[in-house]
């Protein structure tokens, strides 16, 4: 048996797998709201501990009878034996621990192991474990943005994924598989490339010391280009001013822009699409990436309709003399939400069998 975890700002996924060498499905997994919880060991402690059987209880039966038929004299299963662990973590993960980016939590893969008795356990980055998710994926699994036309011999993969955060990710072929690299590239500087984005950056920049690609490409940055437009335009429908605050303010601009409903939406969703197209294209470019990018996270699936309408492939290209180069690059939305986890679990298969 092995443990596998993607551990986000919003969510935490665990899930068991009897992984051998092929993707399999797991033979349990959940979910968990990660703010609820001090740490990821409280939650693993609730995952692992089996839920206690009901007991019955016939109130015509003898107290001896009651323990014999209810069970009370066998003993209660204990938690699973786990042979390997991997977890995703969203955050840098140095000697096989990590502080994570946005949650308060310090995770060590050595304390972990000792608390649960687990013999090897591995925190990847989480963007390097969606990195080694993606090539598991089935096609049905992927929506093409771009076709392209790759090459012939394996070059660079590029991953993108926008959701709490902003990750990222390189592939590359050492002759005989590709290997995902760790990035923190989502920190790097926002670089506008029109006016009404240098607009945007001055206004984010009033808020934050260094803007980030991560404060304008996740679900807070879809707000911050919201409130931008907000703020300048002065075009905010009292009902969606009404809908943001009483509730997720990135899932109800998503809607009303998706929908038509609010141009300052729609512009919205304009802005965020070029500016991740221009993001990935800057990536698909530092790595060579000439065999894809993926479109990672909870976000790009969301925005599937949007991401489709030429926006995002646009600022993709938009590179100058570069442009043909970029578009004989596929590009791919992944629409599993599950890539992180099937990544730490197939490099937690590994472990196990070493």
């Amino acid at each position: 048996m092995i443990l596998a975890g993607d551990i986000g700002g919003t969510k935490t996924h665990l899930a068991l797998f009897e992984w051998k060498s092929e993707r399999t499905d797991p033979t349990r997994a959940e979910s968990f709201h990660s703010a609820d919880y001090a740490s990821l060991e409280e939650i693993l402690e609730e995952f692992l501990t089996p839920p206690k059987p009901a007991t019955p209880i016939d109130e015509l039966s003898s107290p001896a009878d009651e323990a014999s038929e209810s069970g009370l004299h066998s003993e209660q299963p204990g938690p699973p034996k786990i042979e390997a662990a991997c977890f995703g973590v969203a955050g840098p993960v140095f000697q096989n621990q990590c502080r994570t980016t946005n949650l308060p939590w310090v995770l060590d893969g050595a304390v972990l192991a000792k608390r649960f008795d687990i013999p090897k356990v591995q925190l990847l980055n989480d963007l390097e474990a969606t990195a080694h998710g993606i090539l598991l994926l089935r096609p049905d699994e992927l929506h093409p943005l771009n076709v392209g036309t790759p090459p012939t011999q394996q070059q660079a993969i590029a991953l993108l994924a926008a959701g709490t955060g902003l990750g990222e990710s390189i592939l590359f072929w050492d002759g005989t598989r590709y290997r995902p690299m760790p990035s923190e590239g989502g920190h790097a500087d926002f670089a506008p490339n029109n006016d009404n984005e240098i607009e945007l950056l001055r206004h984010v920049r009033s808020h934050y010391l260094h803007v980030s690609y991560e404060r304008i490409l996740s679900g807070p940055g879809l707000y911050a280009i919201y409130e931008y437009l907000r703020d300048t335009k002065k075009n905010e429908p009292t009902w969606l001013a009404e809908k943001i605050a009483a509730g997720d303010p990135a899932a109800e601009i998503a809607v009303a822009g998706l929908s038509g409903q609010a141009e300052i939406a729609k512009q919205t969703l304009d802005m965020f699409a070029s500016i991740f197209g221009a993001e990935a294209g800057n990536l698909a470019l530092k790595a060579m990436a000439l065999n894809g990018v993926y479109l990672g996270g909870g976000i790009a699936p969301k925005l599937l309709a949007k991401l489709k309408d030429g926006a995002f492939m646009k600022a993709f290209t938009n590179k100058g003399r570069y442009k043909r180069l970029l578009s004989s690059i596929p590009v791919y939305v992944v629409l599993n939400d599950r890539a992180g986890l099937l990544g730490a679990a197939s490099t937690a298969g590994q472990l196990a069998r070493s």
